[in-house]
């Protein structure tokens, strides 16, 4: 396939500041060589189409908002969306619904869902998510396991933790080591209650 490679390059770049992640973490979450990766940043090579579609799909946009120049593409226009309140990434705290800032996505994860942003306060996402970070949030109220989440425990504290499930209930996992996982049982699930509010698919880095 052949493209432009200084405006894939350009866009690779646009779309992994957009998420937070640097080349060494983004070539292995694709499967790629940093090497590759550096060179496609770069404008030396081209990526195949298998490997656009990849970056795509991790980016949760058209393949299009890659391959064009973006005032081109239609997909790439920004919707800005309110970072809601503050959520807690070690102990959790009450969730205060109130704007505290914006954050623009494209209209691609827009109209994927309801979509909201929420700021990380603590350390216990460390190293990945960082005390400030702002994180993209698809509402829905279940996960997969491996997920990272937004889950609500007694109706009205809010975590940011990554999702195991059990037969026997979940755990909400801390990616610091410092800090221990949270099981919540079935029952602890029904009573306390134990709600997921929504999925993590963006991160905002914030330096």
């Amino acid at each position: 396939m052949l493209g432009n490679k200084k405006v894939m390059g350009d866009n690779i770049l646009y779309y992994m500041n957009l998420h937070g992640i640097d080349r060494r973490d983004f070539a292995k979450a694709i499967g790629v060589p940093y090497s590759s990766l550096t060179d496609w940043i770069n404008g030396n090579t081209y990526p195949r189409i298998d490997r656009i579609q990849m970056m795509a799909d991790y980016f949760h946009i058209e393949k299009s908002d890659l391959v064009e120049a973006r005032n081109l593409s239609k997909k790439t226009q920004a919707r800005r969306i309110p970072v809601l309140g503050r959520v807690a990434a070690g102990v959790p705290l009450e969730m205060v619904e109130e704007v505290i800032d914006w954050e623009e996505v494209s209209e691609a994860v827009a109209a994927s869902g309801a979509i909201f942003a929420l700021q990380i306060h603590g350390s216990s996402m460390e190293p990945r998510i960082l005390d400030g970070d702002v994180v993209i949030i698809h509402q829905q109220d279940d996960a997969e396991s491996g997920d990272v989440v937004i889950a609500s425990v007694n109706g009205d504290d809010a975590t940011c933790k990554r999702l195991r499930k059990y037969k026997e209930g979940i755990e909400l996992i801390p990616l610091n080591p410092s800090f221990a996982p949270m099981f919540f049982s079935n029952q602890d699930i029904a009573e306390k209650p134990v709600r997921i509010l929504g999925k993590v698919i963006e991160l905002r880095g914030k330096f």
